[in-house]
């Protein structure tokens, strides 16, 4: 492409460039097609003012490239990177160290989908607003959110409690068009996750994935390290149900698990949703080399693991 003589440059008009600033300085020329195509070469090298100006550069140039019939296929593309690079960049960093995770679904969801059609988006945008809401008000961060699963972390254990208790007590006083039963699980554990450029990853994640699949809707679940961390400062109202120890798919080590309980929210549920029956007491991993050195847990209460470092 020839360069734009600066004669024929001052003789175009303001639209025929995709970006003109506060200053009068014009950038991007699209008053033809090739100067399109550069300019959609170019675009992410344009130092803009804000990003409202970016954007109108952009609506601009899409025009452009619209009108000489151009698919602008690798710009969008490097418009979606960038735009990604920009919220990841934006985005508070993620706690790491011991943090505890919780993670939620709805209960039944396919079948509010087959009943609701395309009206389940708008339930589906109610739950999550009242999830992100609840986690926000006790201090957690919202990681991610897809189809009817949320996730999240706490720095504070008993803050990812707080935060359970306030959406199911918020879930169970809604009344929904039609009648409808709408209820989450929620599962919660806390761990030693390791944070990447794509979130969270390991051991603790999985284990958080399991104990909410264990969970019936209406119900909270911990892991017993979670209620290790919580210990003496749990809020005001929230008790903690033992559920016994149980083998959860693809964990190597049965967990223990415990209901939390508070005003407001649901009592008795039908026993965990995991693999076969509870682990009866005998069974339990104290037999295992070294755990004789330690010292045993009185009759009839639970041993649950040391509390984090």
């Amino acid at each position: 492409m020839s360069r734009l003589k600066s004669s024929k440059r001052a003789r175009l008009p303001d639209r025929a460039f995709a970006y003109v600033d506060s200053r009068g300085r014009r950038r991007l020329p699209v008053n033809d097609k090739a100067h399109v195509q550069n300019a959609l070469a170019r675009f992410n090298q344009v130092a803009f003012e804000n990003d409202d100006a970016r954007e109108r550069a952009r609506k601009r140039l899409l025009n452009a490239a619209k009108k000489y019939r151009i698919l602008p296929v690798g710009f969008i593309t490097g418009q979606l990177r960038s735009e990604k690079h920009h919220a990841t960049a934006s985005r508070p960093a993620l706690p790491t160290g011991f943090v505890t995770l919780f993670m939620s679904d709805i209960e039944a969801s396919t079948t509010l989908l087959q009943k609701l059609g395309d009206r389940y988006g708008a339930l589906l945008n109610d739950v999550r607003g009242m999830l992100r809401a609840a986690v926000v008000r006790a201090g957690g961060r919202e990681i991610d959110a897809r189809a009817d699963e949320f996730f999240a972390v706490f720095e504070r254990a008993a803050a990812a409690s707080e935060a359970a208790v306030a959406i199911q007590r918020e879930l169970g006083d809604r009344g929904w068009t039609g009648g409808l039963d709408v209820r989450i699980r929620v599962g919660i554990h806390s761990g030693r996750p390791t944070l990447t450029d794509v979130g969270y990853i390991g051991l603790a994640v999985h284990t958080t994935a399991r104990v909410c699949s264990a969970a019936h809707g209406g119900q909270i679940i911990v892991s017993a390290a979670t209620r290790v961390a919580i210990g003496a400062s749990a809020p005001t109202g929230i008790r903690f149900r033992s559920l016994g120890r149980h083998r959860l798919p693809g964990l190597p080590d049965a967990e223990t698990l415990f209901q939390v309980q508070a005003q407001g929210l649901r009592v008795n549920f039908p026993r965990p949703r995991t693999q076969g029956r509870a682990i009866p007491r005998r069974q339990r991993d104290d037999r295992r080399v070294g755990l004789d050195d330690r010292i045993r847990p009185a009759e009839g209460q639970l041993e649950l693991p040391q509390p984090p470092a």
